[in-house]
C-alpha cells in the first residue's frame, strides 16, 4: 500500500486526527487547508484520492471539486462536511464525488471507505474482462486502458461514471432498479442511497447522449430504473 492521498481540510484537529489514522493505515498524505492551495496541489500531480471538505477558505470544496473533475475525471473522491442536508449531498455527487461522509464521522468508518474504494479500483484495473472493448454509435469503451473515446478523442468519465457505463454495456437491453445498480456497481456495504444513482446517470447521459434531457441510449424503465438501450448496444 503506497497511495498518495490529498486531504483538504481547514480544521487542524480534524486534519491532525486524519493524518494519525490514515498514516498508520499505510497511506502516504498531502493536507490543504485553503481550496486555493488544494487546486494548486491538483495542478502539480496526480493524487491516488481526495478527501475534500466543503466549507475552506480561499474557494470551496465544490469549486475545488470542479477543477479536479477538469483535470483528473477519474481520482476518486470523498466529501468531508457538517452539512448533511440531502441537497448538499445531492450536489456533492452531481459535481462527481465518489461518496459522501457527514460530519462528525468515524474515524475507523472513513478509513474503511477509502480502502474498499481504492480496492475496488486495483480489482478493475486488475481484472481482464472477456470483452475488453465496447462501441455504440460514435464511443468505444476500452475497459484496459478505462476510456472513453469519441471518435478518438477521449471523453473524461468519473470512476463511477466508468464502472456504471461499463456495466450497463455488459447487460444491454436488461434493466436495473436503482437499488441494483447500488449493489452491483458501487458494491455491498456502500453506505449510499438512490439519488447518488440518479445523480451518476444524469452526469453520464450529459457525456454520451445527443440531448441529455432525451436520452436514447441510457434509457428510463418507468417504475423500475435505467437500462442501456438494445438500439444503440454494440
Amino acid at each position: 500500500m503506497n497511495e498518495h492521498l490529498l486531504l483538504v481540510e481547514d480544521d487542524d484537529a480534524i486534519a491532525v486526527a486524519l493524518r494519525l489514522h490514515l498514516e498508520d493505515a499505510g497511506y502516504r498524505l498531502h493536507r490543504e487547508a485553503n481550496g486555493r492551495h488544494a487546486m494548486a496541489a491538483i495542478d502539480r500531480q496526480r493524487w491516488d484520492l481526495v478527501l475534500l471538505d466543503l466549507m475552506l477558505p480561499g474557494a470551496d470544496g465544490w469549486e475545488v471539486c470542479r477543477h479536479l473533475r477538469a483535470r483528473h475525471a477519474d481520482v476518486p473522491v470523498i466529501m468531508l462536511s457538517a452539512r448533511s442536508a440531502e441537497a448538499h449531498r445531492v450536489l456533492g455527487l452531481e459535481l462527481g464525488a465518489d461518496d459522501y461522509v457527514a460530519k462528525p464521522f468515524s474515524m475507523l468508518e472513513l478509513v474503511a471507505r477509502i480502502r474498499a474504494l481504492l480496492r475496488r479500483i486495483e480489482q478493475m484495473r486488475s481484472t481482464t474482462a472477456s470483452k475488453q472493448e465496447f462501441s455504440f454509435g460514435p464511443f468505444r469503451l476500452d475497459t484496459v486502458r478505462r476510456e472513453l473515446l469519441r471518435d478518438g478523442s477521449t471523453v473524461p468519465l468519473t470512476l463511477r461514471e466508468f464502472d456504471l457505463l461499463h456495466f450497463l454495456l455488459k447487460h444491454p437491453g436488461r434493466p436495473f432498479s436503482r437499488g441494483e445498480l447500488l449493489q452491483r456497481v458501487w458494491g455491498e456495504g456502500f453506505d449510499g442511497y438512490e439519488h447518488t444513482v440518479n445523480s451518476h446517470i444524469n452526469r453520464l447521459r450529459s457525456r454520451i447522449e445527443e440531448d441529455p434531457r432525451d436520452p436514447k441510449r441510457v434509457v428510463t424503465v418507468w417504475g423500475v430504473g435505467y437500462r442501456f438501450d438494445l438500439q444503440s448496444a454494440p
